[in-house]
């Protein structure tokens, strides 16, 4: 890594005040001699990124926001060695800093796209957390992940599960490891048991109160939806480069068997732990080492049962429609993702029914033409078409 060998290796934490950052800076803090923070980004909270500018003493602090970034100039101006910067360009260039070493990509939503691609092109080692840059670009960003050289390793729990579960010789395509089928885990959600009867009058507040993960609201009404669960079948697909029917989906309501993999002899593997985001982080800071995470180990005697059932799509067609978009191809996939963006933001304002967010994803993707370019800008452009797409059948389902 930059060719230091015993100097602390370098952090740009991407997404500093959200769930994804405080776990990785509580990873971080039990490693002071192994790691240090040199960036943090954030979008809009001055509060908390002035506290961690404070506690971690960062070279550069990124807001998006311009107005977020001058109240944070102000609030640490007697903190000289933190430079602060504002704008999405700027978190970009943060990302592809020569002497940075780890990139930790914890930014919601397709916004984490472009520092991510800045990265992975600088050749850095990339931990994703976001599932946006594979949902929307994932064809592209996994090419220039190999052209440039860079580390992209998964810290999304049931990916890095499948990345620990593969022989070290795997290579994407399953041709000669061995492996036959990857299987993502999935809770089910806050509304696993609940009558669909009464989707259309569950709050936002219920959807973000997921029974065994804290995390951020949007990634909650995903998994509240299985939205969530669809993102990660299409990210698997394009990290692990098979195809998606060997990608299946089972409901484990305790979250404690994060991945499994099964192989050619008859072998399933499972990875497995309590739900704590700091132990995919920490296995991906240390790869291929491993360090101590702060995280309780499993007392299997003390779970006594672990509980599998298929997951029910009739109660769920978000993740039927994930499968759909993934088999249509990339643009359909980058569409998927910003309908989906429009509808969960639109459902947390009040705007939108729990039970219609699957209907305008649909509606979304069923109104456009997904045989478009592959490159990026196309990509985008199209994903920005979906999200206004997207907003006009929203505001015709809140009148």
């Amino acid at each position: 890594m930059n060719g230091r060998q015993s100097a602390p290796q370098r952090i740009c934490l991407l997404g500093a005040t959200g769930s994804i950052g405080r776990s990785t800076l509580d990873v971080i803090a039990r490693h002071p001699q192994r790691f240090e923070v040199s960036v943090l980004t954030a979008c809009s909270n001055v509060d908390e990124m002035a506290r961690l500018c404070r506690v971690h003493r960062p070279e550069l602090a990124v807001m998006a926001d311009a107005n977020a970034g001058g109240l944070l100039a102000k609030a640490i101006a007697d903190i000289p060695e933190t430079e602060v910067m504002v704008g999405d360009k700027a978190i970009a260039q943060a990302a592809a800093m020569s002497d940075i070493d780890i990139v930790v990509a914890g930014i919601v939503g397709s916004v984490g796209l472009a520092p991510c691609l800045a990265a992975v092109q600088a050749g850095k080692r990339v931990l994703l957390a976001n599932k946006e840059p594979l949902v929307v670009a994932g064809e592209l960003l996994m090419a220039e992940a190999r052209r440039c050289g860079a580390d992209l390793l998964p810290i999304d729990s049931e990916h890095n599960g499948i990345f620990q579960l593969l022989p070290a010789d795997y290579t994407p395509g399953l041709q000669s490891s061995g492996v036959e089928r990857l299987t993502l885990t999935a809770s089910g959600g806050p509304f696993r048991r609940r009558d669909p009867g009464t989707f259309a009058t569950i709050t936002p507040q219920e959807a973000c109160r997921h029974p065994n993960w804290s995390m951020g609201e949007k990634i909650s009404v995903d998994s509240a939806s299985m939205m969530n669960k669809g993102l990660e079948v299409i990210e698997a697909a394009r990290f692990f480069g098979i195809e998606a029917d060997r990608v299946d989906v089972v409901v484990h309501p305790q979250s404690l068997v994060h991945a499994l993999v099964q192989y050619r002899d008859g072998s399933m593997l499972a990875q497995m732990g309590n739900p704590d985001m700091r132990t995919p982080i920490a296995h991906a800071l240390a790869w291929p080492q491993r360090i101590e995470a702060g995280v309780k180990a499993l007392d299997l005697v003390a779970v006594g049962q672990l509980d599998f059932e298929a997951p029910d799509e009739a109660r769920f067609p978000c993740l039927a429609l994930a499968r759909q978009a993934l088999a249509s191809g990339q643009a359909a996939t980058a569409a998927l993702n910003g309908a989906n963006e429009m509808a969960v933001a639109a459902f947390l304002r009040g705007e939108l029914r729990f039970d219609r967010l699957a209907t305008v994803i649909e509606q979304t993707l069923a109104a456009m033409d997904h045989a478009v370019a592959s490159g990026l800008e196309a990509l985008i452009a199209h994903e920005r078409e979906a999200k206004r797409q997207a907003s006009v059948f929203i505001a015709e389902w809140s009148r």
